[in-house]
């Protein structure tokens, strides 16, 4: 278990940087050099690459080698092991919202019973 709690802090460590999550978004539609990864950005390439050293670390990105260009791809399973895991808050959480939905709906038809009152005093 203590293994799959350090791949999770590994994987939230690199996804907390916004760099690295805007890197992450760009590897969805495919694979990317370096070069590409960096444009949108105003950071050296050096800068990019520990970047993706991170991102690597944490086994969200693999790099691969097709002659001289070393293509960047996306790797999901860390983002899985995310997932799964926040899956476990995803129950406690929709009761959370029922509940403040709930609470929203009671405040709000209290109001409107406070202000057709209000307004009946009025006439």
């Amino acid at each position: 278990m203590k293994s799959h709690v350090d791949q999770l802090s590994v994987t939230f460590a690199a996804l907390a940087d916004p760099t690295r999550r805007a890197i992450l978004a760009r590897l969805v539609h495919g694979e990317a050099t370096v070069n590409e990864l960096a444009e949108p950005f105003d950071l050296s390439l050096p800068a990019v690459s520990k970047h993706l050293k991170v991102l690597q670390r944490a086994g969200l990105v693999e790099q691969g080698r097709q002659a001289q260009w070393r293509p960047c791809r996306l790797r999901p399973e860390p983002l899985q092991e995310v997932a799964m895991w926040m899956a476990q808050y995803r129950e406690f959480l929709g009761e959370s919202f029922d509940r403040l939905d709930e609470y929203l709906r009671t405040l709000q038809e209290s109001q409107n019973s406070t202000n057709t009152t209000s307004q009946g005093e009025e006439t």
